[in-house]
């Protein structure tokens, strides 16, 4: 069965993004492999916001050729958008309602692994719903001070089960656990 995997980059004192909404603290170094992540997934799940702000998204004309054929891979995959708001779009899958029943349904399709991209509300709504299979968080070895959090309104604990490090030249430490089943350890 696939997996839901939430790939996210969060600073050393846990926020994903600074008091502004900004993430200019985020490096990519090639050593990470971001496009043997994206090989590996073929559907990213979006609250509505994200989406407005990266859905879309095209690099600056001057990027990198690497940041080009990242987002290229990354537009290239399925997108699910979860909303309150009924909206239609060809290209995109609109959830509104009734989100572990729809996770479990694209679970039993066959594809490739899913990235769960974010916001926080939405990865709140995953983890209060124990919808994320694999939590791939990438370190960044910078301190906000303030910001938004990743882990917000959490009613219980979550214990996961550490499968792999990585670390990378920036001084980026990758962690990806998998969640364990959380009835038998509170």
């Amino acid at each position: 069965m696939r997996k839901v995997i939430l790939d996210l980059a969060i600073t050393l004192d846990g926020y994903i993004e600074g008091p502004n909404g900004e993430v200019d603290w985020c490096v990519m170094d090639e050593d990470m492999d971001f496009q043997g992540f994206l090989a590996g997934i073929d559907t990213i799940l979006y609250g509505r916001v994200s989406y407005e702000m990266w859905g879309n998204f095209e690099p600056e004309p001057n990027a990198s050729e690497t940041e080009k054929a990242i987002w290229t891979a990354v537009h290239s995959k399925k997108k699910v958008v979860f909303t309150s708001k009924e909206q239609q779009d060809g290209d995109v899958t609109f959830i509104s309602s009734g989100i572990p029943e729809k996770i479990a349904e694209i679970k039993k399709q066959d594809g490739k692994d899913i990235w769960l991209y974010g916001g926080a509300k939405l990865i709140t709504t995953f983890i209060q719903h124990g919808l994320i299979d694999i939590y791939r968080i990438s370190v960044h070895p910078t301190v906000l001070g303030a910001g938004k959090p990743l882990f917000q309104e959490l009613k219980e604990r979550i214990n996961l089960d550490l499968k792999e490090v990585n670390r990378f030249r920036s001084g980026v430490v990758q962690l990806i656990y998998e969640g364990k089943d959380n009835t038998t350890n509170r």
